[in-house]
């Protein structure tokens, strides 16, 4: 990166040793750090609510609350989280990435210590709701720091490999959850969240470095907000794949939100065989993943791996609804497994390209941009969960049409606003200032 400042400023002499230093310089002196620290906060999402899935059905007999209303807080953490980042995401685009995710940090402390008291299961859905919204800090700003430090396959690549690192929360976050209801309640699940958010926001103060220079920044208050927001909706491509993302994430989120009362009520396992299965099943994400961005990623067109993905998801999710109505005959749990293992695994390459092919349309304003792709994912994952409960609890058709529908809707997304058979525009306009058509076009290499 060149020197940002003014001309008269002489080149020749070496800046201050006071001079933060640029975005590629911290990318060269603490990469690994950086990816860890990005890997642990994205881990945030998965840790909030994956070590607490085994404990569902216990909630339920302990505050004397029926399935779908133990439901809503999974809802309510994930409402939270998709608001929380329409706060955090500019915030972040105005005063730098550090100072907003330290205090979303200790926000969220507080409120998953508060989780672990919670005498009613309303009093837990309030918690959890704030809980989401401090949350909410990591996932958009470990989303706009990747974009401060990458552009087009780059990022596609780095995407990937947080998920390898973010993927390892989901597959020990259940068999956690799984031990410590061996030796403790529910509650314990939430003790045990609170001290890694302690650690994790330590790790920030003292490993992750400032990534959006000053003078990057945007000086406006709610209206230039709303501006860069608009601009970014007004692009169709941006907001295909924003839908597209936010609709795959609701197949996902709907396994989430029912699988513990599908594989443990209905089909008869343990807590503990839960939490082995979904470890399994987060592995066949983070596998893929790895081979999208190790392998496929500056090979094939990240649209034709996006599209391939989304049929899978398809057709996984209409192989499930089949089995849970019956066509197949009465079938264990072995190949609903399977079929779960399919759907999960596709995401691997539907979820990280769909984030670095619309991050790549804007720059200026990536923390605005980030913010609305969570928000669209974890508002339409809110929606979904507690429809895989409204045919009660023993059945798995409710999930397999939830994700069948989000499948197909996410597919229709990405063929009719994305175009992929097109060739990419020239991006959108953060502000007054044309995102910047190298950046749209290095994303897809044909």
């Amino acid at each position: 990166m060149s020197d940002q400042g003014g001309p008269a400023r002489d080149t020749a002499r070496p800046p201050a040793p006071s001079a933060r230093p640029s975005p590629v310089v911290v990318r060269r002196r603490t990469g690994l750090l950086v990816t860890f620290v990005l890997g642990g906060l994205t881990a945030t999402p998965p840790l909030a609510m994956d070590m607490y899935l085994p404990a569902l059905p216990e909630v339920t007999r302990a505050l004397h609350a029926p399935a779908a209303t133990v439901q809503l807080t999974l809802t309510a953490c994930l409402a939270g989280m998709a608001l929380g980042q329409l706060l955090v995401g500019p915030m972040s685009d105005r005063w730098g990435r550090r100072r907003p995710l330290l205090a979303g940090l200790a926000v969220y402390v507080v409120a998953t210590a508060l989780c672990a008291f919670a005498p009613t299961v309303e009093a837990l859905v309030a918690c959890r709701l704030a809980q989401g919204l401090a949350g909410a800090a990591g996932i958009v700003i470990a989303r706009a720091v990747v974009r401060d430090l990458h552009d087009g396959v780059a990022m596609a690549r780095f995407f990937s490999t947080l998920m390898l690192i973010s993927g390892v929360a989901p597959i020990v976050a259940p068999l956690i959850g799984g031990q410590i209801l061996r030796v403790t309640d529910w509650r314990g699940v939430f003790v045990v969240l609170t001290v890694v958010g302690v650690l994790l926001g330590a790790l920030v103060w003292f490993r992750l470095p400032e990534t959006l220079p000053p003078q990057d920044r945007h000086a406006g208050g709610v209206g230039e907000t709303l501006h860069a927001m608009r601009g970014l909706l007004a692009d169709r491509a941006f907001t295909g794949y924003a839908l597209t993302g936010g609709f795959a994430f609701a197949a996902l989120f709907a396994y989430i939100a029912a699988s513990p009362f599908v594989i443990q009520e209905i089909y008869g396992a343990s807590p503990q065989t839960f939490s082995l299965l979904f470890g399994l099943n987060s592995i066949g994400l983070v596998a893929v993943g790895q081979l999208n961005g190790k392998v496929l990623v500056g090979r094939v067109s990240l649209d034709r791996v996006l599209g391939i993905g989304l049929v899978v998801v398809v057709l996984a999710a209409g192989a499930l609804l089949l089995m849970s109505l019956g066509v197949f005959g009465e079938t264990g749990l072995a190949p609903v497994a399977a079929a779960l293992f399919v759907l999960m695994s596709a995401m691997g390459v539907t979820l990280p390209n769909t984030q670095a092919q619309a991050l790549q349309r804007t720059k200026r304003s990536a923390g605005s941009a980030s913010a609305l792709l969570g928000t669209t994912s974890f508002l339409i994952g809110a929606i979904a969960s507690p429809l895989v409960g409204v045919a009660g609890e023993d059945t798995a058709a409710p999930m397999a049409v939830v994700q069948l529908a989000a499948g197909l809707v996410a597919l229709a997304c990405f063929m009719g606003m994305c175009r992929p058979w097109r060739t990419p525009g020239p991006g959108v306009r953060d502000g007054a200032s044309p995102a910047s058509g190298a950046a749209a076009s290095t994303g897809e290499d044909s």
